[in-house]
């Protein structure tokens, strides 16, 4: 069967722009201020793209739909890349100036040739942005917290596709010519649009379940910046100037200090399999329960988005182990209540100012290991950490 250049062009249209709109729309419901946004810019360029594509096809003379076309392919692939560094939580300053001279060159390029630039005008200068966001993007989903996702290494598998054909398509480009027999076999048209169309699919799906774990987690996840939360919780720069006059006065009458982490570690599995609702109240459960189980005394802090710290004096070693016992045991009581029975992995750590010494962020870093480990070992669920 053979396709004719309107016919792959449409079918690709149709594709991108269900895909893009399907994700642009999720990305309002979410309301995701992250990556997301990003990448749904990326979709709205990939479906300009398509529509500038088919009018230059419609419309032969349109010469300035081919730069729009251009410009637009390379914002697409460039805000992939730039979705991924604001995913890694990167600068995106000097990359965003990158990646908007990029676009105005490509564009720029076919304006340049004006109407007598034929077909292939400014090529080069749309498919050497194209292998290089591709391939930096690719590199980028193999780092930081994309890089601890399996889910990423299928997107970076599908941007290095990408750089690889386009490495491929310039080399013919550049020593065959874009009239050639190898060319149009290969890297034409009708197979850039084939290809194009298997990505663009892959890609969405993907960035949906990367958004998917990330989005629903802003409302419950992000701490907040200030000293005190509406729940009464701390947050870490307070608990750490606390902690350490803490450290400073128990340290006069040799009295002990216990910090306790608390870890949870799984909410967005818990997000993309049960739905956001669900993590959600399993995470307000347990922030509410840390509160309920510590001792009135206690203080009580964020510790990043996925933890807690509960800082109180204790009788003896024994007397912090069951503190941190009793928390655990509560929560484990009232996340059983919630989620339909879907209970996160918790760990407890344990610093002691014996061990560590009166080292408010000695503790803490004590802490926060031993909670590490207490979440990944089956046969405890509380561990006390030991200093260096």
């Amino acid at each position: 069967m053979t396709l004719d250049l309107t016919t792959v062009l449409v079918m690709t249209a149709l594709v991108v722009n269900v895909s893009g709109i399907l994700f642009i729309l999720e990305t309002m419901l979410r309301r995701d201020e992250g990556a997301g946004r990003v990448w749904a810019l990326a979709f709205l360029a990939a479906m300009l793209t398509t529509i500038a594509y088919l009018v230059w096809v419609q419309t032969p003379e349109a010469w300035w739909a081919v730069a729009i076309g251009n410009g637009a392919f390379v914002a697409g692939t460039g805000c992939m890349w730039l979705g991924c560094r604001r995913f890694n939580e990167r600068s995106m300053t000097w990359p965003s100036v990158v990646v908007g001279a990029a676009v105005v060159a490509a564009a720029t390029a076919v304006a340049v040739a004006g109407p007598d630039g034929g077909d292939w005008a400014g090529a080069l200068w749309m498919f050497i942005p194209l292998l290089a966001f591709a391939g930096i993007a690719a590199a980028e989903c193999l780092r930081g917290a994309l890089g601890e996702s399996r889910t990423a290494w299928v997107l970076s598998f599908v941007l290095g596709v990408q750089a690889l054909y386009y490495v491929s398509r310039t080399t013919a480009f550049l020593t065959s010519g874009p009239d050639s027999a190898l060319f149009q076999t290969a890297f034409g048209t009708i197979n850039t649009s084939i290809v194009t169309v298997t990505l663009t699919i892959v890609a969405v799906v993907v960035t949906s379940v990367l958004r998917s774990a990330r989005a629903p987690m802003r409302g419950f996840l992000q701490y907040s910046s200030q000293s005190v939360t509406t729940e009464g919780i701390l947050s870490e720069e307070v608990f750490a100037s606390a902690t350490s006059h803490l450290c400073e006065r128990a340290s006069r009458r040799a009295e002990l200090v216990a910090v306790i982490a608390l870890r949870v570690d799984d909410l967005e599995q818990i997000s993309t399999a049960f739905g956001g609702d669900v993590a959600r109240a399993v995470s307000e459960t347990w922030r509410a329960g840390v509160r309920l189980h510590a001792p009135s005394n206690a203080l009580v802090a964020d510790d990043g988005p996925s933890g807690l710290l509960v800082g109180a004096l204790a009788d003896s070693p024994r007397d912090a182990r069951r503190i941190a016992g009793s928390i655990y045991r509560g929560l484990f009581d009232d996340l059983g209540r919630v989620g339909g029975g879907v209970i996160p992995v918790v760990g407890v750590g344990v610093g002691l100012s014996d061990a560590a010494g009166y080292d408010a962020p000695e503790l803490i870093r004590v802490a926060r290991e031993a909670a590490t480990r207490a979440a990944a070992t089956v046969d405890t669920s509380v561990l006390v950490g030991d200093a260096e």
